[in-house]
């Protein structure tokens, strides 16, 4: 069984990808096979706008290349790459909820306290009460301090998504 088989991976919204994908592993699959060598994949990788250091790549084949074969199929490449996005959109949403809640911050101290909470729900237009807004807190704040920490604000931001 395959360590990372196309089923374990969705890969909806990453279709428009997949002619740009193809059309790199292609340059270098120089015979035609259906396949490159592990050597190469670093090269289309970086085509691609990817940047392994040499250790994620070593774990990248690693992992895809499980028969030690020493060369990587169209499938596998593109679920390796899928998987790649992935992990790059969680780290750009991570960064722009940092600047949320460095706008909501108002006062800077590092918290998102009762108010400025109730602000950002109301900037969304949504109807809510005060009981609403009180529970959402009570929800998100881990430590019970009557505020949003940013790890608690992640985790909150993450459950809405």
């Amino acid at each position: 069984v395959p360590l990372i088989s196309p089923a374990h991976y969705d890969t909806s919204g990453f279709c428009c990808f997949f002619p740009e994908f193809k059309a790199a592993f292609d340059m270098f699959d120089t015979d035609g096979g259906g396949d490159i060598s592990t050597k190469e994949l670093g090269t289309v990788m970086r085509m691609l706008g990817q940047n392994p250091t040499r250790e994620e790549l070593d774990e990248i084949i690693e992992e895809v290349d499980e028969d030690g074969s020493g060369t990587i199929d169209f499938e596998e490449f593109l679920v390796m790459m899928v998987r790649l996005l992935k992990e790059d959109q969680a780290g750009k949403s991570e960064e722009e909820l940092a600047e949320c809640f460095r706008v909501f911050d108002k006062n800077g101290d590092g918290y998102i306290d009762r108010d400025e909470f109730a602000l950002i729900i109301r900037s969304t237009g949504e109807p809510i009460t005060e009981e609403e807004i009180d529970e959402l807190i009570k929800d998100g704040d881990k430590n019970a301090d009557g505020m949003l920490d940013f790890d608690e604000f992640l985790k909150m931001m993450e459950n809405v998504q």
